[in-house]
């Protein structure tokens, strides 16, 4: 194809097919929307600490069960909207489905997505990124944790079909991650967090 994503200008369409392609290949990850490639910027030491912490509990809950946590190297394609994302945490609960039954690197079913929030991308985790995920059938909560103070927002499907928001600034607080079956203490998750 002889391009590559940082040749790429700003207003120029890209197929899903044709990001793939260029994805697989790349030295660093980048999302798709709407046509667009967009390059992901490195994370902060909090927020990567979130992320281990968050991790480590969900791993050590879910080990046995028939569901399963992965980092933020997991692609995850948007089916409805051709967008391809890279959530921090995914959660998969039963078997895991993929774009293409050779290559297993774009899920398609997630339970549970995280997103750690950093100033300059809080606003679009919270608005377009969350009305993309809403549109995955599987989905079933969606976590938002911030990486500059303790605060989390929490985002459950209900039985009406209803989103539903649970939010807390409470370091005692123990997140009901009920569609993986855990339960997470806000302590645990911000523990060795600077803030």
């Amino acid at each position: 194809m002889g391009l590559s994503a940082f040749q790429l200008e700003p207003a120029e369409y890209i197929s899903p097919e044709d990001y793939l392609l260029l994805e697989r290949d790349a030295e660093h990850k980048h999302e798709y929307i709407a046509g667009k490639i967009v390059a992901m910027a490195g994370a902060g030491y909090n927020h990567n600490r979130i992320c281990a912490n968050l991790m480590g509990e969900l791993h050590s809950q879910l080990r046995g069960k028939s569901c399963a946590v992965v980092g933020s190297d997991q692609r995850l394609q948007i089916l409805n909207s051709s967008a391809f994302v890279y959530p921090h945490l995914t959660v998969v609960c039963g078997k895991p489905e993929f774009n293409e039954d050779k290559k297993l690197d774009t899920l398609l079913n997630p339970t549970l997505l995280v997103e750690v929030l950093s100033p300059t991308i809080s606003q679009y985790d919270r608005s377009d990124k969350f009305i993309f995920y809403r549109q995955i059938p599987s989905l079933r909560q969606y976590l938002t944790l911030d990486a500059q103070s303790v605060y989390a927002e929490l985002y459950s499907l209900d039985e009406l079909s209803r989103w539903v928001l649970t939010e807390t600034r409470d370091l005692a607080t123990v997140l009901n991650l009920s569609s993986i079956g855990c339960q997470v203490s806000l302590a645990e998750v911000y523990a060795g967090v600077n803030i």
